[in-house]
């Protein structure tokens, strides 16, 4: 599989080039009007990219296999971590969300970790379980105590685009290890009233889904962010305006530089920027399924497919929310996207995937 892990680490290293260009050009007008200096946002991305690069290489060079012995620890860790956040005087607040933990001028998001840390919980779980995962009390009840335990301090923060996001992955892998249809239906029938009660109990989510819906019906109210991002979107044309000539950078689309960067590419550099984007994704999940099809060993297979999971997923509901067609999430783009903890996770993550074909290809 050796051709499968170069190719992934060449749409990997130009995902994250294209990330670094796009970052620099989308906020460097912000960062010079709100922080006084252009590259600000590029050299604390440039810091976590050596960060996530280092693990990256320290997980390729590791068993993989050991990390199954570690997976209850790193999912305690996770939670605990989660706790503290919520906790007032350390975790820190912005725009009425408390996601962050601060260390030495550098904010930290634990639900990043938390993801890949279900992931490895899961895959361990599924890997020990094997012939219990259609047991509703062995092999059901306690994989939603940990997904429901995770899911609360998440939404506590709030964060319910990650919730959602976790809760899909941890299904799709209950899906995939064989667990009865009937336990997910039941779930679901579960999940769809919390979700209602939380979604029309709180007034900006009930407005991001209108905004959804039609956000030329308030283009200058809630739906601002999704007109802004088309507009954005409409105004590249085939082959964009040109590299650092955006206008919709320029204090008029929120998060320019994070969730709505996907945006920004398609105004500088056009429909084909964005199809070049998308067919890069494409081919990683396409190789990276490749590896998950030929991983013979059940913990590797559970946790390349989390993986693969996770990063596509994320491309795709990033992707969707940018061209209006899901409503705003609040997730970043894969390697592109400005934010520290997503990235060095992500690169983590593929190590990861990294680390299994090249043990799989050891072992035969």
């Amino acid at each position: 599989m050796r051709d499968l892990r170069i190719s992934i680490i060449i749409i990997t290293v130009l995902l994250i080039s294209t990330g670094i260009i796009m970052i620099f050009s989308s906020s460097g007008v912000y960062a010079l009007q709100e922080i006084g200096q252009s590259t600000y946002f590029l050299k604390r991305h440039l810091l976590f990219l050596s960060v996530g690069l280092v693990l990256m290489l320290l997980v390729m060079n590791i068993d993989y296999r050991d990390v199954q012995r570690f997976a209850k620890p790193i999912l305690l860790c996770a939670i605990g971590l989660l706790v503290l956040v919520l906790v007032p005087g350390i975790g820190k607040e912005s725009g009425g969300a408390q996601r962050w933990l601060r260390f030495f001028g550098f904010s930290f998001q634990p639900s990043e970790f938390a993801k890949l840390a279900i992931i490895i919980y899961l895959s361990d779980f599924l890997t020990r379980k094997q012939n219990m995962v259609r047991d509703f009390i062995h092999g059901f009840v306690p994989v939603m105590l940990v997904l429901g335990m995770t899911s609360l301090l998440i939404l506590k923060q709030p964060d319910m685009g990650t919730t959602v996001f976790i809760v899909l992955i941890v299904l799709i892998l209950l899906f995939a290890a064989g667990t009865r249809l009937f336990f997910l239906a039941l779930l679901g029938l579960f999940i769809a009233p919390v979700f209602y009660v939380l979604v029309v109990q709180a007034p900006y989510r009930l407005a991001r889904i209108l905004a959804f819906i039609d956000p030329w019906k308030d283009s200058r109210g809630i739906g601002f962010q999704l007109s802004q991002s088309q507009i954005a979107l409409g105004s590249g044309g085939l082959f964009g305006v040109g590299l650092g000539k955006s206008m919709q950078k320029l204090f008029y689309l929120p998060a320019a530089h994070t969730d709505f960067i996907f945006s920004i590419i398609g105004e500088e550099l056009g429909l084909l920027g964005t199809l070049t984007i998308i067919t890069l994704f494409i081919l990683f999940i396409w190789q990276g399924a490749r590896i998950v099809k030929r991983t013979k060993d059940p913990f590797g297979y559970f946790l390349s497919f989390g993986i693969l999971l996770m990063i596509g997923m994320q491309a795709v509901i990033n992707i969707g929310v940018s061209i209006g067609a899901l409503p705003t999430k609040g997730l970043p783009l894969p390697f592109i996207s400005y934010g520290g903890s997503a990235l060095v996770f992500n690169m983590i993550a593929v190590g990861l995937l990294l680390n299994i074909s090249r043990t799989e290809d050891l072992s035969f």
